[in-house]
Parts: C-alpha cells; structure tokens; sequence
C-alpha cells in the first residue's frame, strides 16, 4: 500500500511538472495579451465615445455608432472576415501593428494550451499503452519516442517565440521602454533551446554495454557447457552463443551487443558469476541457469534488446532536454511520458521473472531455486557492506584490497549476526537489466517458503561440489578480474579522499595534489591567476585568499576582460579583472567550480 501511495504521489507530481512546463508561458501570454487589448478596447471606446460627443454632425446616429463599435470593438477585428469591416479591419489590424500582434499572441497562446492538454493526453494514452502486452510495449516507445521529441521541440520553439516576444512588451506597454540587451538575452536562450531540441534529437547513442567478465570457451568448462546445452534443449529454447564469466554478483541473459574484454558479443550471452557459482550447490545453480534460460524461451531477451537501444535514445534526449535551459519545457512532458512507460516496464517484468521462477521449480526444484536466491541476496547484501565500509576509509588502500577474501571470510560471520536478519528482510535480488519482486514474493511463487530464520543456515552450509571446480582455470579468471576491479575502486576511493581531506600532513597533501594540482592562467601584461585547493592567488597584487575566507564567486563574460566577483565572508567583496583570459574561459569556469565543490565537500566531510 505504501508503495502504491508512492506511486501515485510521484505520478501526480510528473503530471504537475508537465502541465506547468506546457502551460505557464502560454498562461502568462494569454493574461498579458487579454488585459492589454481588453486595456486598449476600453481607450479606443472612449476616444470613439468623446469624439462623437465632440462632433456637431447632426446625420451621425451617434447611438448606433457607439453600439456598433461596443460590440466590434478593435481586438474583435483582426479575425472577423466580414467585407463590411475592411475597411475598420485595415485602419486598426495592419500586419505587426500592436493590436495585430497582441491578437496573434493571444491565438498562440490559446492554440499552445490546447496543444499541451493534447499532448499530456497522448504522453497518458502512450504511456498506458505500454501496459497491454509486448507488442504494444514497443509500438508504444517507437511512437512515443517520435510523437513527443517532435512535438517537445515544436513546443520549445513557440514558446520561446512568445517569450522573445513577451521580452519586448512588457517592458514596453508597462514601463514605456523596452531594453535591446534583455531581449538579445532571451532571443539568445531561445535559440540555444530551439538548437539544443533539434540537435540531440538525431545525435545517436552507444547501443554497446561493456561487461567486466572473461569469455568461457566450451574446452574451458565442457561440464557446464553441456549442462546449460542440456537445460536449453529441455526448456525447448536455443542455448546462449557465449557464456562470459564474471565476478559481478548476478546471472543473468541477453541479446544485446555486449563488449568484454574489448570484443563485441552479438546474440545470446549467458553471464555467470564465479563467486556466486562457488557458494552454490549445482542443483541450486542449475535452477538459476533455467531461470536465465527461460528468459530467452519467453522473448524476453529479444524483446530488451530491441527495446534497448530505443529506449537509450529517449533517455539520452530527455537528459538533454533537462539540461540546456529553457527546453527543460520539453524535459518534463518527456519525464511524464518516461515515468509510465517504466511502471509498464516494471510490471511486466515483475510478470516475467515469476514465470522464469516457475520454470526453474518445475525442471529442478522450489526449495533448489529459493536456497540459490537466499545465498545471492546474502552474499551481494555482505559484500556490498563491505566495499562500503573499505570505501568509507579514511586512509588510502594498499596494492591489494582482497575483497573477495574479506566476503569468503566473514560471510559465516555475518549470516549468525544480528544485522543478516534485518538485511535480509527487505532484500532486492540485484540484476543489471530488469527490476526484481521482492524475496518473499519469490518464495511463494516458487512454492517454497523458508522462515528467516532458517536463512543463515542454508549460507553456511557447506557446497559438496559446485561448477566452479569444473571450469578450467577459474581462480586465475577471478583474480585478474579481481585485481582489475580493485584498482578501479582504490582509484575511486583516492579520488574521493582527494574530496574529504582538508590536508592535515604530507601524504595527504600529495592524494589532493594529485587530483587538483595548482592550476595556473596567464594573463595580459604577464599576470598569473592561480586556483589551487586551498584557495585563490589574484593576478593584480599576488594577493592570496583562502577558501575558508570565500562566500561565494560570481563569474562574468566580458569583452575587454572577464570579471570575477569574490564574495568574503567578511570584508567586502573582490572584483578580480582577467584580461586576456578569453581563449581559457570554459577552462577557468570549470576549475573554479571544481575547486570550489571540493572545498565545501572536504569541510562537510571534516
């Protein structure tokens, strides 16, 4: 139930976002436009009003006149086609005129928000169309996909035009000016928005995923070859074309290009996890093999992967869209979209994993299947709280973490701890492709229920005989994988500490250094900017100032030279002049923020 509440309220807030980002401008537009032709229909009735009480022409039947003009008054005008108007039509509408504007405003604005309704209606009718089955999953992408990066980007424009526009009048009707800088700014941020909708729409994606893992040849592990040959054959499915070993903690399938090793994979690849294999019996192992393996009989591999790169495209869209400015108007009818698509995607995958379940109950065993599920959850919850608490160090690792020595060791441990209990309680099965129900749900759709606390005995028992020991050199595979994946992560954690540390020594100093080494910038007349970690050296006077004196920073384009505004404080605030520094403007904006994030994450960190 909480969760469903959850959903609803994430749900109502993208419908709120969207119908914001499609509505506020026109909204605004549309208010502007009807007070001020409204303003300008009530002067140009009183000018008409004063000006026959004015007139001593006695033909003139005033009355009527006054009538005539009250009910076709000026901002009537521009849309009525009526010949016996021409000529009031022409007088007071004539091509840019400020009422002809004001008019055509006002039907864009109009026209804009019956476009948005339409558009939220379709980004709803899309979304629950993802719902019906597979077919419809992909039907639903491919034309939501064009359907909304199309009519995002046609939404962008207009509604930059109209506050292009809005950038002119309001400054215009209301203060009697109007300021060409403003609206270059805006016409600027326009256009960069109208770029950046029509740019990323045809930019491809990567469809390649990159996997850590080693490929095992059939002469490798011919046990294990033949058995998922076997267990294929008998599902009725063709087996996987590669089997890629890994230390990753999951199994699962695909058919999406894969890279390993800096080969490409095409067509179906089985991922097996060597440390999961170890504490595995082969009877519970065999059970997640069919589990994986009926996910290539149910399409469900074919399907993600022709879903994939689809997917990889709106995705890559919608993030540019939330990140060049005004098209964040596009972002959040994209994120609506994108946010009921994947309950969909959810669902259905929910679906898809029971059914996979099944299969492995009825071709090895419940209790086989819910014993291997119980030993992945707590072995992938324990290593994850041990590379949490390596990460969390304070201290740079030495040549060797020995993770998967720290796991093996403690797991027992940990299985008879106070903390397997509750870590296991509200588990979620890891997997890199799909979302997985829950353990208990599983259990029950296995037809084997374990009490928790039973748990900890099925980890520690003991494996007579897993896979493993049948495949050709997998110790040597685990430990280059292993030593690959522990340099990644000392590298991380180095740079991390590079964050955290407010340098208290040498060795700490030479971490920070390594990471944010003194930055320099030359200047005009031989002056030198510095940036370093611990603060600002200013080119006028060589003037040092720390982080911890800075408040703030300002920075500011110029054409003679660019400016930046230090905020102390305490003191008042330094205007720093970089003339010359135009060739390194982007460099220097984004060391000065990189510097500046790590200053306020090593004092929330100290």
């Amino acid at each position: 139930m909480r969760s469903l509440d959850i959903i609803k309220r994430d749900l109502l807030k993208a419908l709120g976002r969207a119908a914001l980002a499609l509505f506020a401008v026109p909204l605004i537009v549309l208010a502007f436009a009807h007070y001020v032709l409204g303003a300008q229909d009530a002067n140009f009735i009183e000018a008409v009003q004063q000006k026959l009480t004015q007139s001593a022409d006695a033909t003139l039947d005033k009355g009527a006149l006054l009538t005539y003009y009250r009910e076709h008054p000026p901002s009537s005008v521009c849309g009525d086609a009526a010949p016996e108007r021409a000529d009031y039509r022409h007088g007071v509408c004539e091509p840019l005129s400020e009422e002809w504007q004001f008019y055509w405003a006002q039907l864009a604005a109009v026209g804009l928000l019956v476009a948005g309704a339409v558009l939220l209606l379709t980004a709803a009718g899309l979304g629950l169309l993802a719902f019906y089955n597979r077919a419809a999953q992909y039907a639903s992408l491919v034309l939501g996909w064009r359907i909304m990066a199309l009519a995002s980007a046609l939404e962008v424009t207009l509604q930059s035009a109209l506050l292009v526009w809005m950038s002119f009048w309001l400054t215009a009707y209301f203060l009697h000016f109007y300021s060409i800088k403003l609206v270059g700014i805006v016409a600027l941020l326009a256009a960069g928005a109208v770029f950046a909708s029509l740019k990323h729409m045809f930019q491809r994606v990567p469809e390649q995923t990159g996997v850590d893992g080693e490929l095992l040849a059939a002469d490798a592990a011919p046990a294990l070859w033949a058995r998922v040959r076997a267990l294929a054959a008998t599902l009725g499915t063709a087996p996987p074309e590669q089997i890629v070993a890994g230390i990753d903690n999951n199994f699962f399938v695909t058919e999406a290009a894969l890279s390993v090793g800096g080969r490409k994979l095409t067509g179906r690849t089985l991922f097996v996890s060597l440390p999961l294999l170890r504490v595995m019996a082969q009877d519970e192992a065999d059970a997640v093999l069919v589990h994986e393996l009926a996910h290539l009989r149910g399409g469900d591999t074919s399907s993600s992967a022709a879903l994939g790169p689809k997917l990889s495209q709106f995705d890559y869209y919608r993030a540019m869209m939330g990140a060049a400015g005004l098209t964040v108007i596009a972002f959040y009818l994209l994120s609506l979209y994108r946010f009921i698509y994947e309950l969909a995607l959810k669902r259905d995958s929910r679906e898809r994993e029971f059914l996979a379940d099944r299969a492995a109950r009825d071709l090895v065993s419940g209790a086989a299947l819910v014993r291997a599920l119980i030993k992945v959850s707590a072995y992938s919850n324990y290593r994850g709280r041990i590379e949490r608490e390596l990460f969390e160090r304070n201290a740079q690792h030495g040549a060797t973490l020995g993770i998967a020595a720290h796991v093996a060791q403690g797991l027992e441990a940990f299985a008879h701890s106070d903390e397997f209990a509750g870590d296991m309680a509200d588990t979620d099965m890891p997997h890199p492709f799909d979302s997985h129900p829950k353990l208990d749900e599983r259990m029950d759709n296995a037809g084997c229920v374990i009490a928790p606390q039973d748990f900890g005995a099925i980890v520690v028992a003991p494996v007579a005989r897993s896979w493993v020991a049948d495949i050709a050199g997998a110790e040597e595979i685990e430990t280059r994988l292993w030593n690959v994946y522990e340099g990644r992560f000392a590298s991380e954690h180095e740079r991390d500490l590079a964050y955290r540390y407010q340098p208290h020594n040498d060795e700490e100093r030479a971490v920070v250094l390594r990471h944010f080494p003194q930055q320099v910038f030359e200047l005009n007349g031989g002056q030198r900017f510095q940036i370093g970690y611990d603060g600002l050296t200013l080119p006028q006077d060589g003037q040092f100032i720390a982080w911890d004196a800075i408040g703030d920073l300002r920075y500011k384009d110029g054409i003679g030279g660019d400016v930046l505004t230090i905020k102390r404080n305490f003191g008042s605030d330094d205007k720093v002049k970089l003339k010359g520094i135009r060739g390194e403007r982007e460099r220097v904006k984004a060391v000065l923020g990189h510097y500046w994030h790590r200053h306020k994450v090593s004092r929330s960190a100290g």
